[in-house]
């Protein structure tokens, strides 16, 4: 039996119908119970996917409510599902993996949440399960320099777990909202997503809550989908940074609060990585136009 599956879009309709018809080419039984939860896009994303695919069920949103509250909406309309799969639109799957994850969530009682196997475009292994992050991580993510231009140092290994093979089933700390399969039995112990993350950290914050509750995040590889990165935010850029951002500091006043000149230098600290990233992108989007035009 398939998961129930949730997609939430926003003005990205060719990646949305893409995600829905590697549903429809390997697990074609699941889309009955595929809710596409659109928020507010106005690009023709909830006609298209009503004309194309009528079986899917089409949540329309009356304004941009962010992922973990449109998330939300799609499993409750699902209430029928033990097992519920949230999936980005700018993914694919790539078998009927799926199937398996979801027999897996339902005959190991002791796990609450499950993250499939996610690649890159050119298949090599997208960072997808990680140790939750704590102070170093701003200087060890998958996008800092020392990752970049160090990427075997054990700090960063550790935190974004580069150290195996990423082939067999392992309990991990958190894995990536692109791909994650819920089990009722943690939603009815820590509830839904929290809606205060706009966009982003949602998933690391739903893990630590499934973790604190007693039950176990593993990644499992059989389930595999191939992951565009930023595909589904292009269009809302600087909105999606500062929402990134904005929960990296709900993370830290939920779970990593510590003594005042902490918080204000983590918050210093949150605020100069954003101006980073508005200016690292606002130059690259002017040298793509300056070298269009000539």
């Amino acid at each position: 039996m398939s998961p129930g599956i949730v997609i939430v879009t926003f003005r990205c309709r060719d990646l949305a119908l893409a995600c829905l018809e590697s549903l429809a080419a390997h697990l074609p039984h699941a889309l009955p119970a595929t809710v596409v939860v659109d928020n507010a896009s106005g690009d023709g994303t909830v006609e298209a996917v009503r004309e194309r695919f009528p079986a899917v069920t089409v949540i329309e949103e009356r304004s941009n409510l962010g992922f973990a509250a449109a998330a939300n909406s799609g499993i409750r309309a699902l209430p029928g599902c033990d097992v519920v799969c949230l999936l980005n639109p700018d993914a694919v799957v790539l078998d009927s993996g799926l199937d398996a994850a979801a027999c897996y969530l339902r005959d190991n009682g002791d796990t609450g949440v499950l993250g499939a196997r996610i690649e890159n475009m050119d298949g090599t292994i997208q960072p997808s399960c990680r140790a939750f992050p704590g102070h170093l991580t701003a200087l060890f993510n998958r996008h800092s320099l020392a990752t970049r231009f160090l990427p075997g140092n054990r700090w960063s290994q550790r935190y974004l777990m580069t150290e195996w093979n990423h082939e067999d089933v392992r309990e991990v700390d958190w894995v990536s909202g692109a791909c994650m399969l819920i089990h009722r039995r943690a939603i009815d112990r820590v509830g839904l997503l929290d809606p205060a993350y706009f966009f982003s950290i949602e998933d690391v914050d739903y893990c630590r809550r499934v973790h604190d509750a007693g039950l176990a995040v593993r990644y499992f590889p059989a389930a595999r989908i191939q992951h565009r990165v930023g595909g589904s935010t292009k269009h809302a850029a600087y909105r999606a940074m500062y929402a990134h951002h904005r929960g990296m500091w709900t993370y830290y006043r939920r779970h990593m609060r510590g003594s005042i000149p902490m918080d204000a230098l983590t918050a210093a600290g949150i605020g100069a990585r954003l101006g980073v990233h508005v200016v690292s992108y606002t130059l690259r989007r002017l040298r793509q136009r300056i070298f269009a035009a000539v």
